[in-house]
């Protein structure tokens, strides 16, 4: 592709470029649709973005397999390439200070995708970096994620004859997350007020959202007349929804509470029984891994409902759009 012409982006994501990503609320309503719309059009051939000769840095300190491949290929598709920053090989995992790190890589690379625990150091590798900082995942938010999973939703409800997407659908639509108040919740929540979705956190009492970030979210749903709300009974939280969606109970760094999240998660997974109470229309999504019989049975996963597999295809897409409106040619 290097050397091809690039399509140019429209107004709302040139206004991204050089800037970073750190939480689905950086991003305006326009912006988040822009990106949906252009992930749609690279997904289905019809734009072209060339960033031949830049360079992705992936800085991840905890495991990944579809954020570290679909970064990979998306970069790739896009005539670009990334290096593997792993901080068991780099001086990062010796202690280098993240505001010497954060402005030696500027120096060499064109944007860092950093996985990690904190969102205080995703914060401050961007305070010091030069270039587009992306949040690949913290324990606070999971921004790409809500992006590939608004652009499934899309793609089941707002689907064009031409094949590209009506965004204006997804207004109204309700979007059940049942499981863990986590990061994923948190990103769903921020993006789904930005997108006009109405979006029901159901937990067990002491697994809520972030007050934080419900509050954050409900600010920005008033502007789109979304609701946001945290119930704590399945059904209720299902009940009429248009996607049902799900996570692991206990997620990185919390192994050790394992057993102890099961029992307070028993009767809150994500199976037949409340599929049957959404809206006739609804679909399950998963950002995956999946531990089948915990928090999703294989039913419902392996259904014609499911859209997880799609949904796991969209994160290449969803990220490829970031990029190129991150790191598009001026």
């Amino acid at each position: 592709m290097h050397g091809a012409a690039s399509t140019p982006l429209p107004a709302a994501l040139t206004e991204l470029r050089g800037r970073d990503l750190l939480s689905s609320a950086d991003l305006s309503a326009e912006q988040t649709r822009a990106l949906l719309q252009l992930a749609a059009d690279l997904k289905a051939g019809r734009c072209s973005i060339d960033l031949g000769g830049r360079t992705l840095g992936l800085i991840f300190t905890k495991s990944s397999t579809r954020t570290r491949v679909s970064f990979t290929v998306a970069m790739a598709r896009l005539g670009g390439q990334t290096i593997d920053l792993n901080p068991s090989v780099t001086q990062v995992g010796r202690g280098e200070p993240v505001a010497d790190t954060a402005r030696v890589l500027s120096r060499y690379v064109d944007a860092l995708a950093i996985r990690t625990f904190a969102q205080g150091e995703l914060e401050d590798y961007a305070h010091w970096a030069s270039i587009p900082v992306i949040n690949a995942l913290t324990d606070l938010e999971h921004p790409c994620q809500a992006l590939a999973d608004y652009l499934t939703l899309a793609e089941c409800f707002g689907r064009r004859e031409d094949g590209g997407l009506q965004l204006d659908a997804l207004q109204g639509l309700t979007l059940a997350y049942v499981g863990d108040g986590n990061n994923v919740a948190h990103s769903l929540m921020l993006c789904g007020a930005l997108l006009g979705v109405n979006v029901r956190i159901g937990c067990p009492e002491g697994f809520e959202p972030d007050q934080g970030v419900l509050d954050r979210s409900r600010q920005l749903a008033a502007g789109s007349g979304a609701v946001v709300e945290v119930l704590h009974e399945p059904v209720a939280a299902v009940h009429g929804a248009h996607a049902l969606y799900t996570d692991v109970w206990a997620s990185m760094g919390q192994e050790e509470e394992k057993a102890e999240r099961e029992r307070a998660f028993s009767g809150w997974c994500l199976d037949e029984a409340l599929i049957a109470e959404a809206d006739s229309r609804a679909i399950v999504l998963h950002c995956l891994p999946a531990y089948r019989g915990l928090e999703i049975s294989a039913g419902a996963i392996e259904g014609s409902s499911s859209r997880v597999f799609d949904q796991a295809e969209n994160r290449l897409h969803a990220q490829q759009a970031l990029l190129a409106a991150l790191l598009a040619p001026g």
